[in-house]
């Protein structure tokens, strides 16, 4: 019997159970980790029910969007952790690096044709969804998609949130229901599964990334058909380098997160966004560590629900409000991104209210305009925005305060806001690591007014909000900041 809420799990096909198949295959495409995940949960669950051993297969595509070594490199990390992990496991690891666009079609059917059934991660965005629609046309056993994307499930509300105060208040009232059902914190310990050989003929046709791609010294644009301008950063992939980020906010930083977060030039904030991103750190494990630390049980949190932001959890400040960002704001773009399919990226799902305001001002004279190219090359006439695009195509990121100027001035200095869209998606999924998630999605179209409201009327933005470089040097110390990303740095 699976350990995973109903909740949690979906059939992308109506295919039977084959109870004489060899192996259960687990297709590990988000969920990129080997513990704090109810897919493998799930796909150990069933290895058991039909009595018969586990196959992983961890797949990377060569030619998905916005594909750069950088991306792949992360992820390259993550297999060379997962290899070295289940050496001496008796479960059968599979990671393929499709070396050109097209080699890897048909894996997964010649791994499913000996199976009982495929479990996979549900993923909201990207091309994972269509992708995994049309294998399941395809095979002739069960495709099970498995939730282990945050603390909440991601449908569980049955329907979306216009701010996140409502969600927030939504969370408060279902929260402690979901922390009473946590993923296996260690599957693999004392595991006993039959021995899976998988057939000669499969690997040779579809072989194991080799040890010089998964080596970390390894820039995969030099044996890959990649975008080598997109170069890898020096942040590591993998669940190591994710839980060793964890432990040292939480050790360092998390005390004075509240207000630390929005500082450029002392960033307290987590930086977590990466490995969350890819999967390779459970939300799960960063929400139980705190809680430990925090020795917090259900009896501690506020008798009321009231949807502020500090004093539910009975928790310090800085956990709080680092909660918040992990819970309510991330899996609110995963709740979004879940209930709108096909539309989560249109331009048109805006909010009525910003529609119509970006409707009257789009006609509005520019100080400033740029292209594409001018605004990836961090050549505009604001500093602060060019550290910031600077800092992007650097290390992948963006500190958290400056994305939302980044993201302001793009809207005030393109001709109009679809265009803006555009510019913000084009920048934010070629260079950041943790880019193309329903975060991304979030935080760029809250520029546009997803999940906010309206303020006061004034040129270009309408009633969205704006905001200024001026104003953020007011708020926030960017001196340091600008020593590390400004022009005298390149």
């Amino acid at each position: 019997m699976t350990p995973v809420p109903d909740a949690r799990r979906r059939h992308l096909n109506e295919r039977p159970l084959r109870r004489d198949g060899r192996y259960v295959v687990y297709w590990m495409v988000a969920h990129r980790r080997l513990e704090w995940n109810h897919a493998l949960d799930h796909a150990l669950a069933r290895a058991r029910e039909c009595d018969v051993g586990l196959v992983i297969l961890e797949a990377l595509r060569i030619d998905y969007p916005w594909s750069a070594a950088r991306h792949h490199r992360f992820v390259l990390d993550g297999m060379r952790e997962h290899r070295t992990r289940l050496g001496d496991v008796p479960v059968t690891y599979l990671p393929y690096v499709e070396p050109k666009p097209g080699e890897g079609k048909g894996l997964l059917e010649a791994l499913a044709a000996r199976a009982c059934t495929v479990v996979t991660d549900d993923y909201p965005v990207f091309f994972l969804p269509r992708m995994q629609a049309a294998v399941a046309d395809r095979l002739e056993v069960p495709l099970e998609s498995v939730d282990s994307n945050g603390i909440a499930p991601m449908r569980a509300a049955g329907r979306t949130f216009t701010m996140a105060v409502h969600f927030r208040r939504h969370l408060q009232k279902e929260i402690v229901d979901h922390l009473a059902v946590w993923p296996d914190a260690e599957p693999l310990d004392g595991l006993e599964l039959p021995a899976v050989e998988l057939p000669s003929d499969l690997l040779e046709r579809w072989p194991m990334a080799d040890d010089h791609l998964l080596d970390p010294d390894t820039d995969p644009a030099a044996h890959l058909p990649l975008s080598a301008d997109v170069a890898p950063v020096s942040l590591r992939g993998g669940a190591a380098a994710g839980r060793e980020r964890l432990l040292a906010f939480l050790d360092d930083d998390l005390e004075a997160y509240g207000e630390g977060r929005n500082d450029p030039d002392d960033d307290r904030s987590s930086g977590l966004s990466p490995w969350l991103h890819w999967g390779h750190l459970s939300p799960h494990e960063a929400v139980f560590r705190l809680l430990q630390r925090e020795e917090w049980s259900p009896a501690r949190v506020a008798d009321k629900v009231q949807g502020k932001r500090e004093g539910w959890w009975g928790m310090s400040a800085g956990a709080e409000a680092w909660l918040d960002e992990l819970i309510t704001w991330r899996e609110l773009g995963f709740n979004y991104a879940a209930e709108h399919p096909d539309d989560y990226d249109d331009y048109d799902t805006l909010p009525d209210w910003a529609l119509d305001t970006l409707a009257d001002h789009r006609a509005d004279p520019r100080e400033y305009t740029y292209d594409l190219d001018t605004f990836d090359a961090a050549d505009t006439h604001d500093e602060l925005w060019n550290a910031a695009q600077r800092q992007l195509r650097r290390e992948g990121v963006i500190h958290n305060y400056l994305r939302m100027l980044w993201g302001k001035k793009i809207l005030e200095w393109t001709p109009d806001p679809r265009t803006a869209l555009d510019v913000m998606i084009e920048l934010n999924n070629r260079y950041a690591i943790d880019g193309r998630d329903p975060n991304s999605w979030s935080g760029i179209f809250w520029v546009l007014g997803r999940f906010d409201r309206g303020w006061p009327e004034r040129a270009i933005y309408g009633k969205v909000r704006s905001m200024s470089s001026e104003s953020t040097r007011r708020k926030v110390s960017v001196d340091n900041y600008l020593q590390r990303f400004g022009k005298d740095s390149d």
